[in-house]
């Protein structure tokens, strides 16, 4: 088992950035032992033959193959146009 000493709480303390009360310092020892025996547990696994992940998530690939679904549909657009010249629809002059 793990044991929590002084030097290890201050350091946690530090690298956290909290600030522990004397009156909770053994208290909050005895939990970070608990915690570490706990994280002990994942070494009695057989990891034999797992791969390694780079991600929590397990995907195929993140790249979809690039397939055409849809027509542009412009010729749907031009049919409904008051106007159109040349492929294009055709609007009164702005300034």
């Amino acid at each position: 088992m793990i044991k929590i000493d002084e030097a290890a709480l201050e350091k946690a303390e530090l690298l956290s950035k909290l600030k522990i009360e004397p009156s909770e310092r053994k208290r909050t020892m005895k939990e970070m032992e608990k915690l570490l025996a706990y994280a002990e547990k994942l070494n009695e696994l057989d990891t034999e033959g797992v791969e390694p992940l780079s991600h929590g998530v397990w995907s195929e690939t993140a790249f979809r193959e690039d397939v055409v679904t849809n027509p542009d549909g412009k010729d749907a657009l031009l049919f409904g146009a008051p106007k159109q010249k040349d492929g294009q629809i055709v609007v009164p002059k702005t300034v």
